[in-house]
């Protein structure tokens, strides 16, 4: 007996993996505790210093290994009033090829009063013919702190990989108070390949991250911008209405992490221990 078309896609779209976590974290004592933890699908989310003060460390897992086609992550972080959150995930997430659905990505960060949040997830690394929108929405507390930070590499560097075609959409939203202060978007279909060798768009690189600093000055900027000569890659950084952003173009993953490393250490900022690993 042959199966319809029509019954193969709904066979596949039962078998695509869902994950969600959402986590609340609040003050307590001089310390950040979780608040809240719900976990569901592949997706996990762990505290190795849940014991200590200060800053909470959360780590993300995926059961799966990665994402594919059709697959949906959704991810809500909550950092109350006067808590200090820094996330990361366990290893760089591996966005696998499509036969035609796409894999979604939801994120949504919310930072209340005089608290901070470190978004700090490892590499999301992106194989030829993948199919992936992300979203990230995130909304502070007028005194609110931000360090947001999204890395991607277009195939494996240390197997000659390349991302020859595929679909990757990527849409940032930034609200103070509700009101919008950062808005950011990539679109790229079709031949990935041909339209990124552009000088305008990042030339030889195959690794690029967009980082975000809420608060941000010119005293931000030129902290980045006096190790300039030890970027193995290409580091833009600038600053306005009291935000800075930095673009970063590398010519492996390794180059790029190297440059993350040493803007993070600028900023005065200890990156996570899994990034060391």
């Amino acid at each position: 007996m042959t199966m319809t078309d029509a019954a193969v896609d709904e066979v596949f779209a039962a078998n695509r993996a869902v994950g969600r976590i959402a986590l609340s974290v609040r003050h307590v004592a001089g310390a950040s505790r979780p608040e809240r933890v719900h976990e569901a699908g592949m997706l996990r989310v762990r505290f190795p210093n849940a014991a200590q003060r200060g800053t909470l460390d959360a780590v993300i897992v995926n059961t799966a290994g990665g994402l594919a086609g059709g697959d949906r992550a959704e991810i809500a972080m909550t950092a109350a009033a006067q808590a200090q959150l820094t996330v990361t995930t366990a290893a760089a997430e591996k966005i696998y090829r499509s036969l035609g659905p796409t894999t979604q990505i939801a994120v949504k960060l919310e930072v209340g009063a005089g608290a901070a949040l470190a978004w700090l997830p490892q590499e999301t690394i992106l194989f030829d013919r993948m199919r992936l929108r992300r979203t990230i929405d995130v909304a502070l507390a007028p005194d609110a702190g931000l360090v947001m930070l999204e890395a991607v590499v277009f195939g494996r560097c240390a197997l000659g990989e390349r991302v020859a075609s595929g679909s990757f959409v990527d849409r940032w939203r930034v609200r103070i108070n509700g009101a919008l202060v950062f808005a950011d978007a990539i679109r790229l279909d079709g031949e990935i390949a041909q339209r990124l060798a552009h000088r305008a768009a990042v030339g030889a690189g195959v690794a690029v991250a967009t980082l975000l600093k809420i608060p941000g000055d010119e005293q931000t900027v030129a902290a980045v911008r006096a190790v300039e000569s030890a970027f193995s890659g290409e580091v833009g950084v600038s600053t306005w209405n009291g935000l800075m952003v930095g673009r970063l173009v590398a010519p492996t993953d390794a180059a790029l992490r190297g440059d993350l490393l040493r803007v993070l250490t600028a900023l005065g900022m200890a990156p996570p221990r899994l990034w060391l690993n």
